[in-house]
């Protein structure tokens, strides 16, 4: 995957099994680092993944 690819927010959504209203969520509190394109908010899939570990770590 390249730099410039990223992740729309259903697809952040689908990977984390989570509702996309709970990823914007995170996102606004900071848990969740999601940047605003075209007023779209899109996702680098590393950091994604990162968050994903993170979680699994936690439970």
């Amino acid at each position: 995957m390249s730099a410039t690819e990223t992740l729309t927010l259903d697809q952040v959504a689908e990977f984390l099994a989570m509702k996309p209203v709970t990823i914007k969520r995170y996102v606004r509190e900071g848990l969740l680092d999601g940047k605003e394109e075209n007023g779209h908010l899109v996702f680098e899939p590393e950091k994604v993944n990162r968050f994903k570990e993170l979680q699994a770590r936690l439970r």
